[in-house]
């Protein structure tokens, strides 16, 4: 696996990857992360990953020069969560083709998020993600180090804030 430096042309892979894990969620009955529908026919959808494409830090992870996973991360959080009042490097989204589901490739991301936390001088690397049904996904996030701080609504969403620190 190979992580390149990504950037605004990412965005259709991006998008491909969460419309893949929307159809996924859905046909196991787990609609309440992201619905049913894809994130490609939402032009909502397409313009916030447009945006995190443009103005955040983008990695892509590639098995054999195909895109495996995605992720975002900018020197703060989105808007619907509080700011920390210290420096901090923000996952502002992750996401694995589900063809690679099970091989480490989110676990290679978060590990990029944290070398770049270090190669900037930041010790706080915080995500946040889904935090409904049988948090399956914030257990992830505690099985990759990150601790729970916070939870929050975004409407009728419920989200967890998570961080670690990564000495740097």
């Amino acid at each position: 696996m190979e992580i390149r430096k990504g950037g605004p042309g990412d965005a259709p892979v991006m998008l491909s990857m969460l419309d893949g894990a929307v159809a996924w969620l859905a046909a196991n009955g787990r609609t309440g992360q992201w619905g049913s529908e894809p994130w490609s026919r939402d032009p909502r959808r397409v313009e916030r990953v447009t945006g995190i494409a443009r103005d955040d830090e983008i990695w892509v992870a590639e098995v054999e020069g195909r895109p495996a996973g995605v992720m975002a991360v900018a020197p703060g959080p989105p808007h619907y969560v509080d700011p920390v009042e210290e420096p901090e490097l923000y996952i502002t989204l992750l996401v694995t083709d589900r063809a690679f589901a099970g091989h480490g490739v989110g676990g290679a991301l978060i590990a990029k998020a944290r070398d770049e936390a270090r190669a900037k001088g930041v010790d706080l690397l915080r995500v946040d993600c889904y935090g409904g049904d049988d948090g399956r996904l914030v257990e992830y996030y505690r099985g990759k180090g990150f601790e729970t701080d916070a939870a929050f609504t975004v409407g009728d969403w419920p989200g967890r804030v998570l961080s670690q620190r990564v000495g740097g």
